[in-house]
């Protein structure tokens, strides 16, 4: 059965959550939206991960760098 998501923007909150759904920043919905709106645009899109990586670093202070560091990167799709 898939899991169904709350409608509304997919944005994190301070301890990189998402606001609409609690999953992990980026959850789901909000990848398909990122995907979409840099539509081909990957290096545009991990420049504007990389920034949010940044902050999530700060904002989670103790959690392994490496962890945040998938979370937030490292779902985006490879060049083929």
């Amino acid at each position: 059965m898939r899991r169904r998501y709350p409608t509304g923007r997919h944005l994190p909150a301070p301890a990189y959550r998402c606001r609409t759904c609690a999953d992990p920043w980026p959850c789901a919905p909000a990848r398909l939206a990122l995907l979409i709106g840099f539509r081909g645009d990957r290096v545009g899109l991990l420049m504007y991960l990389a920034a949010h990586l940044v902050r999530a670093l700060e904002a989670l202070p103790d959690t392994h760098p490496a962890l945040v560091t998938g979370q937030i990167l490292y779902w985006v799709p490879r060049r083929r």
